[in-house]
């Protein structure tokens, strides 16, 4: 039997291929309900996601996946995004009417000046690149680094520009620079190949977790078991392969041996999980790297429409939320007839104020910022939902690829082990990457079902997304 710990997409779809190929599979998730974090969630008959995930792939394999499960509840959504830049809307990606009007001609000719000079300077000395800052002002120049992404990138991260590794915003925008950008607002053509500039996008009817659901739905009409409300108390192991897992919920526990395991639950849980203990270096790589909390504070509102947007980005500091999205104009089944809603995204850590902030006092206060905005009304709020996700992004700082590989070297003697998914692997993954992680677990174990799955294996299964 193979037991896969975590059912978000990367569990789930790990375990869609195993139940497939005829290999006994139990999915163990400690929540209620499938997903991770690409679940919806449903209060009083709105229903959101952790933030709004769009499907969009170069992968012909995930595509196929998508589309056979989800097949008419595909949905194709129009990208529709803003950026609140000193208290006017530039629309993203750029247009250059709105981008004149929103930034003012004297910042725009800054933003393009320091830009050229930044190129002309890297012909003659490339610039090392190390940090976020360091690979944003390459590749945009200081000018607008300044304007957006510093305010931004730290909110969402915690810590400043210079300590956040480049690894993650050259995976989030590969292949974009300011110039392409550019490009691209006066030639849709220009745009062609680039992602992160994409108009369109898919969108399962029902929400993002209705993808999750029908990969579970699979698991166990071919016979798996998908387990939830079972959180991972202990994983059992004698030096050179794992041999059981201790489950519990509440006070029922249960132990659940089984030939290969494949984890996709937070690589620090993973450690802190393992009985005997690993090393002290082990650990203490662990302790060193960490994970960014969210939470998700939605207001519901009387009315049809707030906004005609999929996204509002808000890098300003004095605004507390980083991003905010209206599910309505991704499906129009997410809202009842003649409401909305308005989901904001609170980047935080475990523990910190906002984390500690009751759910009252943060429905309040998120509303009242979207009345400063001009997006709703007091009179129009009819209620609020609060949700807290503990591991929501795994934060690169400038060590974290020293600590990582200190693990997953240690991981990988355990021969019938894999990792997979976003939290797993510690990779900030899109979710097309996080299900091909899945697979690429599976198929090593159909491949050759005694055969060690090495970290090199696992970091070309966690490959990036470059979209």
């Amino acid at each position: 039997m193979i037991v896969v710990l975590g059912g978000g997409l990367a569990g789930l779809s790990a375990a869609h291929a195993l139940v497939r190929a005829g290999r006994p599979t139990q999915v163990i998730e400690k929540g209620e309900r499938v997903g991770g974090l690409a679940r919806t969630v449903t209060y009083q008959g709105f229903r959101y996601d952790l933030g709004g995930h769009r499907i969009l792939t170069d992968l012909p394999r995930i595509q196929q996946l998508v589309e056979k499960l989800l097949g008419d509840d595909l949905l194709v959504v129009e990208r529709r995004s803003q950026i609140l830049l000193r208290g006017r809307r530039v629309t993203y990606p750029l247009r250059p009417a709105n981008a004149l009007a929103g930034l003012g001609l004297g910042t725009t000719a800054a933003v393009l000046a320091d830009y050229a000079g930044r190129r002309v300077r890297g012909w003659f000395r490339p610039a090392a690149i190390r940090s976020l800052e360091d690979w944003v002002v390459a590749h945009y120049g200081r000018t607008m680094f300044d304007l957006y992404f510093r305010e931004y990138s730290e909110k969402v991260w915690g810590i400043p520009c210079h300590q956040i590794d480049s690894d993650w915003v050259a995976q989030r925008i590969d292949g974009l620079s300011l110039w392409q950008a550019v490009k691209s607002a006066f030639c849709r053509r220009a745009a062609q190949g680039i992602k992160t500039l994409t108009d369109t996008f898919y969108y399962p009817r029902q929400g993002v977790g209705q993808l999750a659901d029908r990969l579970a739905a699979v698991v166990e009409q071919h016979g798996g078991v998908v387990r939830t409300n079972a959180a991972v108390h202990a994983v059992l192991h004698d030096g050179r392969r794992i041999e059981a897992v201790l489950l519990g919920h509440g006070r029922w526990r249960s132990m659940l041996s089984a030939d290969r395991f494949i984890s996709s639950i937070p690589l620090t849980s993973l450690v802190a999980a393992l009985r005997p203990r690993p090393p002290a270096e082990v650990r203490a790589a662990a302790a060193a790297i960490s994970f960014r909390a969210l939470v998700t504070v939605t207001v519901l509102l009387r009315r049809q429409q707030a906004t005609d947007l999929t996204w509002m980005y808000l890098p300003e500091k004095q605004i507390p939320f980083g991003r905010i999205h209206e599910p309505r104009n991704w499906s129009a089944c997410l809202a009842p007839p003649g409401a909305t809603h308005l989901v904001a995204e609170f980047f935080c850590n475990q523990q910190d104020k906002t984390w500690r902030t009751p759910d009252g006092q943060l429905i309040a206060d998120t509303a009242a910022h979207l009345a400063r905005l001009g997006l709703a009304r007091p009179e129009e709020v009819i209620g609020g939902h609060v949700l807290r996700i503990p591991y929501a992004y795994p934060v690169f700082n400038l060590d974290y690829r020293r600590h990582v590989e200190v693990i997953c070297n240690y991981l990988s003697r355990f021969r019938n082990l894999s990792l997979a998914g976003r939290s797993g692997t510690f990779s900030y993954l899109n979710m097309d990457r996080a299900m091909h992680s899945g697979l690429r677990a599976a198929d090593a174990i159909l491949a050759r079902p005694g055969a060690p799955v090495t970290w090199e294996q696992q970091a070309i299964a966690a490959a990036p997304s470059k979209i």
